[in-house]
């Protein structure tokens, strides 16, 4: 698990969204074209358990990305994600509409990116969280730059972290799986 700063239980408790970047976060960022034209993207199965452990846990999840693909459509009903926002150029402005809409402010949200496009995103949120391959300014931006890749792992390894910054990963996790 990665190092947190001194404040960052605090902020933890706060948050009451999570918001991530598709390609590079929940994909390792490779595009694969089929014979038709359509785009490929892989989704790792231990992200999708993260997502239900964060709803389970009262959070609420949203999609902010540049790119748009039914297979992102798809993916976000199977994970039960209420908000998706595909297209978004100004994701910033796109997650300021939203929190607006859902009554929340943006210091109560824990956002993921890899890219440079993430960053107004990411310098806004209460907190702020990046796979180890992300791009640099990504990590430096970063108050947590998380132990696995984009697409490998990092979503789910966001969420453990931020239920164990929040005291609530061992009881989730019991209660759901009896552990």
């Amino acid at each position: 698990m990665p190092v947190a700063p001194p404040d960052l239980a605090d902020r933890a408790r706060g948050v009451r969204w999570l918001v991530l970047d598709v390609d590079g976060v929940l994909t390792d960022g490779t595009l694969q074209y089929g014979p038709e034209g359509e785009v490929i993207k892989g989704f790792h199965v231990r992200d999708g358990l993260g997502v239900r452990l964060a709803r389970e846990a009262g959070l609420g999840l949203a999609l902010i990305t540049g790119r748009r693909s039914a297979i992102i459509e798809r993916r976000a009903r199977e994970l039960g994600i209420e908000e998706v926002a595909m297209g978004a150029n100004e994701k910033l402005a796109t997650l300021a509409r939203l929190a607006s809409r859902r009554g929340f402010e943006l210091h109560q949200v824990a956002a993921i990116g890899d890219d440079l496009p993430d960053l107004p995103v990411l310098r806004r949120s209460g907190i702020a969280y990046a796979p180890i391959d992300a791009v640099a300014e990504v990590r430096d931006a970063a108050h947590v730059v998380l132990h696995s890749r984009g697409g490998r792992g990092a979503v789910r390894e966001m969420i453990e972290h931020l239920l164990r910054q929040r005291g609530e990963w061992s009881g989730l996790v019991a209660r759901l799986f009896g552990a």
